[in-house]
């Protein structure tokens, strides 16, 4: 017997039907489904749990959604090594493997131990007592309201520059195809392990991405007088006032994603950026 994990996106109709008929089929085959409290309760056959403790004894985690609930999902694996099943609600789904009509097929083979293991690094950022785990990026930005925030970079210990701007982005190769890409940084392939500094709307001359090796440290300072916001993967963390510094290293957790066969990473790309063949 296994104990799968599901995670949707709670207002997606269809992402709930596939659930339910999921759930009930598992749970058929002797197996135990369990969910997170307060995201759906109209998913029959199914044990729900706090999302502290969602991930213990879970032999997969399938994600039922967009890249979004894909996010969500490694948030709430935390530091268990769970393999997650990606499968595409959403519009883009960079992070998904299988299209809906594929599911069934998907989790037999999951079960039965015919598919690979493609892992993928996270950066961390600790401020404070806290540390937050981003598949993504971490994000220093203006705060709300305000209009530009000064942000100084300090990589390796040794000083870098002082960036104005409307904010900083600290991603992960996965990353790259996210906000990274909208503020003009470089697309790196998601199996690589590398950081990515790229600033957003710098009201300066320098506004090049860096890649930066996998075990730099990064740390980010708020400098004059405006206060900035911190997040992780879209989700926030604090407001940093002026003096607060922001950690950001590579990460202790590995993301570990189910595909099938080999993951031509390329195509993805093609596909979801709509490039066409020469």
């Amino acid at each position: 017997m296994a104990r799968i994990g599901l995670v949707l996106h709670g207002t997606d109709a269809a992402a709930l039907a596939e659930a339910e008929r999921l759930s009930s089929q598992l749970t058929n085959d002797g197996h135990e489904v369990v969910m997170v409290s307060g995201e759906t309760e109209r998913v029959a056959s199914v044990t729900f749990v706090d999302p502290g403790s969602f991930a213990e004894g879970l032999d997969l985690a399938i994600s039922l959604g967009g890249d979004g609930t894909v996010l969500r999902t490694v948030d709430l694996i935390g530091d268990h090594s769970v393999k997650i099943l990606g499968v595409n609600f959403g519009d883009l789904g960079y992070l998904t493997v299988v299209d809906p009509h594929e599911l069934a097929t998907a989790v037999e083979r999951c079960l039965a131990g015919d598919h690979q293991i493609e892992e993928r690094m996270l950066v961390s950022a600790t401020i404070g007592e806290t540390t937050v785990h981003a598949l993504n990026e971490i994000l220093v930005e203006r705060a709300p309201g305000d209009t530009t925030v000064k942000i100084g970079v300090t990589i390796d210990g040794k000083p870098f520059t002082s960036y104005p701007a409307d904010g900083l982005i600290c991603a992960t190769p996965t990353g790259s195809t996210a906000y990274s890409m909208s503020a003009r940084g470089p697309i790196v392939f998601p199996t690589h392990y590398a950081l990515l500094l790229t600033p957003v709307s710098p009201h300066m001359l320098f506004d090049r991405s860096l890649v930066l090796g996998p075990d730099s440290l990064v740390e980010l300072t708020v400098e004059g007088h405006r206060p900035a916001s911190l997040s992780y993967d879209g989700n926030m963390v604090v407001i940093m006032q002026p003096g607060d510094t922001v950690v950001c290293t590579r990460s202790e957790r590995i993301a570990k994603f189910v595909i099938f066969d080999t993951r031509d990473n390329l195509a993805v790309l093609k596909s979801k950026l709509g490039i066409a063949d020469r």
